[in-house]
Parts: structure tokens; sequence; C-alpha cells
């Protein structure tokens, strides 16, 4: 079993949660919020998600192209994010898991698979 924590956060749902223009470059919006939290890998999220942590960011739609960096692998959604974050849960087995996201019936899916669940608040500053 892998003792490092997993960390997904659904990209779509985390840059929506701020009015501050992401809509005019949604792929320019995730690749700053992938390198917001590029970091967490080695730090954690103090003090619920001690490090080191593996960080996947979910992108779909016009952020489909963005790249990982050191810190965060990112995962292409071939279809709905949603469901690519829900197969990440599941394939991680018994693994700490930890899902950042808003959408309610996602935190309802992935909690339904033993993943804690928190909002795009807790993740960023």
């Amino acid at each position: 079993m892998n003792e490092i924590p997993l960390l997904i956060v659904d990209a779509a749902n985390v840059v929506g949660s701020r009015p501050d223009g992401w809509w005019r470059d949604r792929a320019g919006a995730t690749a700053r919020l992938r390198d917001t939290i590029a970091p967490v890998g080695e730090r954690g999220v103090p003090p619920e998600l001690p490090p080191p942590v593996e960080v996947v960011l979910v992108v779909e739609g016009a952020a489909r192209e963005v790249p990982g960096v050191d810190g965060v692998r990112v995962v292409a959604a071939p279809g709905s994010g949603d469901d690519t974050v829900v197969d990440l849960v599941a394939e991680a087995g018994d693994r700490h898991r930890v899902v950042v996201t808003a959408d309610r019936v996602l935190r309802e899916r992935v909690v339904a698979l033993g993943a804690e669940v928190q909002g795009p608040r807790w993740l960023r500053p």
C-alpha cells in the first residue's frame, strides 16, 4: 500500500470558484492554479495533510493541454472531469485520498469510495 497521501484537484471547479476573469483564458487560469499548488507536494496542507503528498490536477475542456510540472501530475480527462476524478479515487484503493472540489454530486461520489473532500478555499490562499 502506498503511504503517501493522494491529493486530487478538480481544476475546473477550483478555477471557477473565483470570479477573477478565468473564463477569458481557461488554460492560463488552470496553469496558474497548477503553479500555485506545486509546493503542496513538499509542504502538504497543514495541519490536515502532512507532507509528502502526491498532487494530481484533473483538467478538461480548454485546459486539457496544460502540462504537468515538478510536483503536480496533470491528468487530462478524456471526457468528464468528474468521472476521471472518481476513477483516480477508485484506482488508489485504500490509500489516503483527498479530493478538492465544491461540486456536490462529485463530493458524494468520492466520499462513497472512502475519499475525504475539501472545498476550493481549503487549497487556495
